[in-house]
């Protein structure tokens, strides 16, 4: 079960790589470093990653689940309602790659702002 850190200034997230394409291409670019942008309650950021979208890519996610734009080459960490989601749900803007789960509370994120530096790296066992 490999783990990475997804570090934000105030905030760090132990990831579970799921057994995908993306979550195997995404992992072979690590270290990376890269600058936030927020859309409601998301998180997103750009990685040097380029993948196909997946069979079961989905556009509501369950908080916790760690996604993959592949229109914007981003990952995106949903934490609660977008301005398209309907009542509580976590809905992004378009259908993503499921690649990792989160320990811990996603809505730790309600704080980080656009321009935060966000780096992954591996965690060594």
């Amino acid at each position: 079960m490999t783990q990475i850190c997804i570090a934000f200034s105030s905030v760090q997230l132990v990831l579970t790589l799921r057994d995908t394409a993306t979550a195997k291409a995404i992992h072979s670019v690590l270290p990376v470093e890269s600058t936030v942008q927020t859309w409601g309650e998301e998180v997103y950021f750009p990685v040097p990653v380029s993948v196909e979208l997946e069979n079961d890519a989905k556009d509501v996610v369950e908080a916790g689940e760690i996604a993959f734009w592949t229109e914007g080459s981003c990952i995106a960490i949903g934490f609660g309602p977008t301005p398209i989601s309907n009542a509580d749900e976590i809905r992004l803007a378009t259908r993503t790659n499921i690649w990792a789960d989160a320990a811990g509370d996603v809505r730790q994120l309600t704080n980080i702002k656009p321009g935060d530096v966000v780096k992954l790296y591996e965690i060594q066992s």
